[in-house]
């Protein structure tokens, strides 16, 4: 079996990399804009040399973590987003992807039969998991609404069983810190553990009642109602239990990492 390599932290390890196009570069930069201070404010408030980039870099990362800290320490683990009819449920769901600006083609097509999803970390029993046994675990259905950074949401309809029963089953450690997602087009993510506990996060098998398309994730996508969009990774390839901390794709460029809605 194959042995699963789990991310280093950010400073310690290069990432993998999605294909850098003109109009990622362009949400970098908007978002990198709008969640971060204006450069003169930023001068006001840390006293630092705007031209010195080390120590703007430096106080972005602070504020930041300041961020999470304080939006874990609101978080509560049984408070339920909402939930909606499925008469709102929106069939032709948008999506956000480099695939979305590529074209259809670049889509990762995920054999279902030879897939086995891996696992590492702190946990237990490590064994992969074919899709046919992950299918037949017990399946819950939410219409919640899906809320992108850039300012658009949709109400969808998925289904699957909650990540909190997978990880019981593994014999993960609850204690742990974190929990991270390997994908197969390279992205890569990551979950408080008291978020990938909430009993509306689920590992998403299926888009209104129907098989997850491709272009949604298959064979299956993280479904986080309580987090924003990038936070809901597709094409799940790994998943694993760390106490170090893991970072993600958007939150290692900029991003607010615990991002809750």
């Amino acid at each position: 079996m194959r042995e699963l390599v789990i991310p280093a932290p950010a400073k310690t390890a290069a990432r993998p990399r999605l294909q850098r196009t003109a109009l990622v570069a362009q949400v970098e930069r908007r978002l990198f804009l709008r969640q971060s201070l204006s450069l003169g404010a930023l001068a006001m408030l840390s006293g630092c040399d705007i031209t010195d980039q080390d120590a703007v870099q430096s106080v972005l990362n602070a504020i930041s973590r300041w961020n999470d800290r304080m939006q874990a320490l609101l978080f509560n683990p049984r408070r339920l987003a909402p939930s909606y009819p499925e008469s709102m449920v929106v069939r032709d769901f948008r999506y956000n992807s480099y695939y979305a600006y590529l074209g259809d083609e670049k889509i990762p097509h995920i054999d279902g039969a030879s897939y086995k999803l891996e696992l590492g970390g702190l946990i237990a029993d490590k064994r992969p998991w074919s899709l046919e046994r992950l299918y037949g675990l017990p399946q819950f259905s939410q219409v919640t609404r899906h809320v992108c950074v850039e300012g658009w949401s949709m109400i969808g309809k998925w289904s699957g069983p909650t990540l909190s029963s997978f990880l019981e089953r593994v014999g993960a450690d609850l204690t742990a810190r974190y929990v991270g997602f390997l994908c197969a087009d390279g992205y890569y993510s990551s979950l408080d553990m008291a978020s990938a506990l909430h009993p509306q996060t689920i590992l998403a098998f299926k888009f209104a009642d129907a098989t997850l398309p491709p272009r949604y994730g298959f064979p299956m996508k993280v479904r986080v109602p309580t987090k924003l969009g990038f936070k809901n990774p597709k094409h799940i390839m790994a998943i694993f239990v760390t106490n170090r901390f893991p970072g993600g794709f958007w939150e290692d460029r900029g991003y607010n990492w615990f991002a809750g809605t």
